[in-house]
């Protein structure tokens, strides 16, 4: 591409894993087609987002740039909370110190190439001025949306018609967040006004959001005139057809998890796989009463069971993690059914197996794309910010999920008896099949949507063309 080595594109992530997983996978999909690209993040989220990368197989040739940021407090998360606090002093940290080394770095990188493009996350918009800050109109910002398009369509207008058809309620943002992190999105939001960019890439696509685009390319915004709809950016994977043809190369590992192989000794479509996402941690009750409801549901489950991520993205203290173990262990008892982890886990893998029936999930944007795309239905369990609506999306507008606790009782201790009847109704109802074929189909249409000729694809090939042009 001979405009690529004349134009260096920079992405900027929002300090938190979602946000930074995203932005990754898609300076990896941009650097694949020949864009120099830079991913500029404080050291330790560079240092996580490398080592949770999962699904590109080698990685990619993404150069990581640090960006210094003052020391900040990172207290240990609180489970009575479900909104993530104790990433606050980090946010804070990261948008108010995060812009002088990032002009710096685009003034470096404006030296030497003709063009720098700033893909930025919408909470990080301060990337947006500093572009515009590059003398000559050398640079150039578009946002990053790394939330549903439907969310900022209930954003602009909760009583929109298309809301009111399919039933779904959007939740406003203080309900769902606190009011600090309301008011950082909200100064993010001004940052944008003042120095509004070329547009916004989503990380969705019209398989899954189609009526909701066509409605956000009308609403005005702040990002600019353009819109690129190229998700979902996390690879699509394929179950592995022939999952043990050779044993002793299973044996010698080759870098595959433990769980992919306790996967492939299970029955098709028979496992529940249930994580709740690196910012939320759940209260030993609530862990006794899920898991006795995985034990009395006699389901196979693959769980994730860790503490959240602290500001410093450490995984959470070994004490905090060894009583959620101990709570559950206390309930599962001598259960064989299952796989518990309290690591990382290889989450696009697991929900491409074919082992794995559906997913109990927090409804973080990330994870409900990554469950569709790979055809398997959401047991929604919503925890903090966009999350209640993305459960609304999965499950009232896709129909491709079921609520496990309602929004209104995230104070409380969901019992185990309603967790068990909403595994058996999506694991064994005539109602949880309908699911499994309405998530199985959106699974083929998103697929459709990345490969040759599809909605995803073309927009991908438009946004190289715009940045290179």
């Amino acid at each position: 591409m001979d405009s690529g080595s004349t134009v260096a594109v920079v992405t900027v992530p929002f300090p938190a894993q979602g946000h930074l997983n995203q932005l990754l996978h898609l300076s990896l999909l941009l650097a694949s087609r020949g864009l120099p690209v830079h991913f500029a993040a404080p050291e330790p989220h560079l240092r996580e987002a490398r080592a949770r990368l999962h699904g590109w197989g080698g990685g990619g040739s993404v150069r990581f740039r640090a960006l210094d940021i003052p020391a900040h407090a990172s207290p240990a998360p609180d489970p009575a909370s479900p909104f993530p606090e104790h990433m606050q002093p980090l946010f804070e940290a990261f948008c108010a110190g995060a812009r002088a080394p990032l002009a710096a770095l685009l003034r470096e990188l404006s030296a030497s190439h003709r063009r720098v493009v700033v893909l930025h996350d919408r909470m990080a918009a301060f990337a947006a001025a500093e572009a515009a800050r590059l003398p000559n109109g050398v640079g150039e910002a578009l946002g990053v949306h790394c939330l549903a398009a439907s969310y900022n369509v209930g954003w602009a207008d909760p009583g929109h018609a298309l809301l009111r058809r399919h039933g779904l309620v959007f939740h406003p943002p203080d309900a769902c967040a606190t009011g600090e992190f309301v008011a950082l999105a909200r100064r993010m939001g001004q940052e944008r006004r003042r120095a509004p960019g070329a547009g916004m890439v989503v990380n969705t696509c019209r398989a899954l959001e189609g009526e909701f685009l066509d409605v956000l390319a009308g609403i005005p915004s702040s990002d600019g005139p353009r819109l690129f709809a190229v998700g979902p950016l996390n690879p699509v994977l394929l179950p592995d057809p022939d999952p043990d043809p050779d044993p002793d190369a299973r044996a010698a590992g080759a870098g595959r998890d433990e769980c992919l192989a306790w996967l492939d000794a299970q029955p098709p479509s028979s496992v529940l796989y249930v994580s709740f996402g690196t910012t939320s941690s759940l209260r030993e009750e609530q862990v006794r009463e899920l898991a006795a409801a995985l034990r009395d549901s006699g389901r196979r489950f693959v769980w994730v069971l860790r503490d959240a991520d602290r500001a410093d993205m450490r995984s959470g203290e070994a004490a905090a993690e060894s009583r959620l173990l101990a709570a559950a262990a206390s309930e599962l008892g001598d259960a064989t059914a299952g796989v518990l982890l309290t690591g990382w886990a290889p989450q696009l893998e697991i929900l491409a197996h074919g082992a794995t029936a559906a997913f109990m999930s927090h409804c973080g944007w990330n994870s409900t794309v990554e469950s569709l795309s790979h055809g398997k239905p959401i047991l929604a369990w919503p925890m903090h910010s966009d999350q209640p609506w993305d459960a609304e999306l999965a499950c009232k507008y896709l129909r491709a999920g079921l609520l496990v606790r309602p929004w209104e009782q995230r104070h409380d201790v969901t019992p185990a008896a309603a967790i068990r009847q909403a595994i058996e109704t999506v694991m064994a109802s005539d109602e949880g099949a309908e699911m499994r074929r309405r998530a199985s189909a959106l699974g083929e249409a998103v697929r459709a949507a990345v490969a040759e000729g599809g909605s995803s694809r073309q927009d991908l090939e438009e946004l190289v063309a715009y940045v290179t042009r």
